[in-house]
Formats: C-alpha cells, sequence, structure tokens
C-alpha cells in the first residue's frame, strides 16, 4: 500500500472511526484499525461486535493495499503530524507513517484474524442532523445507568410513516421525543431498541450539514445504522420487552401552570443547593404563585417564591431536583407549561413558545413526584 492523503482528514477519520474501540478490547485484535486504499480512496473500518464504524476519505492511492494496526495509537499519532501531507506504506509487517520530517512505523496486525463488518441494513429513511440531534438528545434524558437492565439502558424508536418517536425511562421518569422525516416508505410501521449511550455518541459525532440516513431491515431487524457525511455506523438491537409506558400519560390534566422557563430553572438551582442528597425540593402552586424550597428546619434551608399563570386547585409535589434540572434543559422554548392531576401521580413538562401560546408536544417529560415530609 503507497498512500498520499490530507492530514487533517486523516486525523479526523482516525478519530471518528477509532471512538467504538474500547479501551480493554475482549479480543486483542478488536483493538485494531482497518485501513484499505483502493480506487482513489483510503477506507477506514473499526468494530468490537456490538457497534461498527466506517469512513472513507479522498487519497491519492500509487498503490492499493489492506493494513491492520493499533486504532488508538494511530489516533494519537494522526492528531500530532506536522504537515499538511501525510503518506502511508506498508511492507509485509509494518506501516510507515511519514508527515514533515517526522516518521512512525507501526507493526501489522494479523489482517486474517480481523473480524467481518456487519452489512449494513437497507435504507429506512432520512431527516437533517440538527433535527436528529434535538431529539436524541431530548429523549436520552430518561435513559437508565442500571446495567442490568438492558432494556432501561435503551431508547425505543417507533417509525410510523412520517413520523418518528424515540422514548427512554429509568422507571422515575420518562422522556419522549418526536419529528417528522422523509421515509423510504410512507406506510413504514417498525419499532427497533437501541443503547442510549451510542445514540448520543453517534449525534455528538454528525456532520449537522448533512443528513442523517437510518438503515434498518424490518425482516431481519438486527442492526440499525446511522450514515452521514461518509461515515456509517451499525448498532446492535437491544433484545428485550421496552415497559408499556404509554398509559402514564394521562388523558387530562385539571392543573396546569406556565412558567419562564429560565427564571423556573434558576430558582430550582438556588433553592437545590441546600437540599442533601437524594431530598426532594417541594414546589407549592398558590393562586398565581409557585413557592419552591428545600431543607430541613434544624439545617439549611431556601425558599423562593415566582410568578406563574395557572389554572386549577392549588397543589403541592415535590421532586427530585437534578432530575428536574436535566429535563427541563432539554426544553429547547421560552417557557414550559407544568401539567399535573395529583401531588402523587406523575407530572407532564411540555414547551411553549409564548406565555399564552399552545404547548409543543414534539418533547414530553414526565416526572413522578417524591414523597415528602411537611
Amino acid at each position: 500500500m503507497k498512500v498520499e492523503i490530507d492530514s487533517a482528514a486523516l486525523a479526523d477519520a482516525v478519530a471518528w472511526t477509532t471512538r467504538v474501540i474500547d479501551a480493554r478490547p475482549a479480543n486483542p485484535i478488536l483493538a485494531g484499525i482497518r485501513l484499505e486504499a483502493a480506487d482513489g480512496a483510503l477506507q477506514l473500518s473499526a468494530f468490537n461486535y456490538e457497534i461498527s464504524a466506517r469512513h472513507h476519505i479522498e487519497a491519492g492511492v500509487d498503490e492499493p493495499g489492506t493494513a491492520l494496526v493499533l486504532g488508538k495509537l494511530l489516533a494519537d499519532i494522526t492528531k500530532s503530524l506536522p504537515a499538511e501531507k501525510t503518506y502511508l506504506s506498508t511492507t509485509s509487517s509494518t506501516l510507515t507513517i511519514s508527515s514533515g520530517k517526522s516518521t512512525f512505523t507501526l507493526q501489522l496486525m494479523p489482517d486474517g484474524e480481523y473480524p467481518d463488518l456487519p452489512i449494513v441494513p437497507a435504507k429506512l429513511g432520512q431527516v437533517d442532523a440538527p433535527t436528529f440531534v434535538q431529539a436524541v438528545s431530548q429523549a436520552s434524558v430518561a435513559v437508565s445507568r442500571e446495567e442490568n437492565r438492558p432494556v432501561l439502558t435503551g431508547v425505543r424508536i417507533q417509525f410510523e410513516g412520517e413520523k418518528v418517536i424515540m422514548t427512554a425511562t429509568d422507571r422515575f421518569r420518562l422522556s419522549r421525543s418526536s419529528f417528522s422525516w422523509t421515509p423510504q416508505n410512507r406506510d413504514v410501521s417498525t419499532t427497533t431498541l437501541v443503547r442510549g449511550s451510542l445514540l448520543r455518541d453517534v449525534a455528538r459525532s454528525l456532520d449537522e450539514h448533512q443528513n442523517v440516513v437510518l438503515d434498518f431491515d424490518t425482516d431481519t431487524p438486527s442492526l440499525l445504522g446511522f450514515e452521514n457525511a461518509g461515515r456509517v455506523s451499525t448498532s446492535q438491537i437491544i433484545d428485550g420487552e421496552f415497559p408499556a409506558v404509554d398509559r402514564l400519560f394521562a388523558d387530562e390534566y385539571p392543573i396546569q401552570a406556565v412558567i419562564d422557563k429560565q427564571v423556573l430553572l434558576g430558582a430550582i438551582k438556588r433553592v437545590a443547593l441546600v437540599a442533601e442528597r437524594n431530598a426532594p425540593i417541594r414546589m407549592v402552586f398558590e393562586g398565581q404563585e409557585l413557592t419552591l424550597s428545600a431543607g430541613a428546619v434544624d439545617e439549611a434551608q431556601a425558599i423562593e417564591t415566582i410568578d406563574i399563570d395557572m389554572d386549577g386547585d392549588d397543589i403541592t409535589v415535590a421532586f427530585n431536583p437534578s432530575y428536574l434540572i436535566e429535563g427541563l434543559s432539554a426544553i429547547t422554548e421560552p417557557y414550559v407549561r407544568m401539567k399535573m392531576t395529583t401531588a402523587v401521580k406523575p407530572v407532564e413538562f411540555n414547551g411553549q413558545q409564548e406565555a399564552d401560546s399552545d404547548e409543543s408536544m414534539d418533547y414530553r417529560y414526565l416526572l413522578v413526584p417524591m414523597r415528602f415530609n411537611n
């Protein structure tokens, strides 16, 4: 293999591809990144049995060929290259990387032992990257960190015609985002469950100027693929039944309050300063005021009152402040509508653009109140 390539493009491609390589792979061969030069392009790929990553960039290929080398080491080298052009060449046992006056030599790993990457499923549809990134950010708020319950570490993705709905829950809260997209088949109706941490990782690495293509085979639903700006990732689907969460949303909410989101977030963060770990903050809705408080009588206490626009009876609820802050921070609109039924049933949070407009249903955050002492 003999290749001439842009140093910055190489560093970017290697960094993106090697992000799927585990720090301590179960099989040492999976520490490698595979390079293949042919037809004016350098193909890069990495795999850990659960996630695969493939990328290709333009290159001047004098001699086609392949090389398998330690991925993380190659990433460290390429991001520090001194010149605009880098030259790659292989012998039977080494890969030489030359850039400016710097030269590195890496030992080749046995390419024949590297596993075949999974076949990318058929294209299901596409959406603009900023919409996808926002939906993933909102839905993944409630992804559980309990690895012993894999289903709760995932985001359920429902594809229903021109609508996509992403849902996650950790049993204490539920986050749901929805968006419109362009499906290959307008009659599509299918559901999949993918690890939330992977979904976040994919969203973080997207080129937001390009669309995201989602790949999924409804007949053999084992992989979900993501394509964007020449980069292709696949992820194994989580095997399991996602909880029946739709029934948690109330048909009607007799108590509703509209609040300036930044004012509410600021008040929560200040009051939460005195809350012990895992202790709730109390929210008392009376008339057109909301009073937030935390702390115990014989310890530090905080109290703050803000103006709200309220309909319905007075009510007092209490929440984990971290869950409140995370859910509210995912709302993109300037106002939040809190919708309540009783002090112990889940409360729904939605964003809205104006103080007197309807709420948006594109993001729905459901939070179970905590019990508290008067």
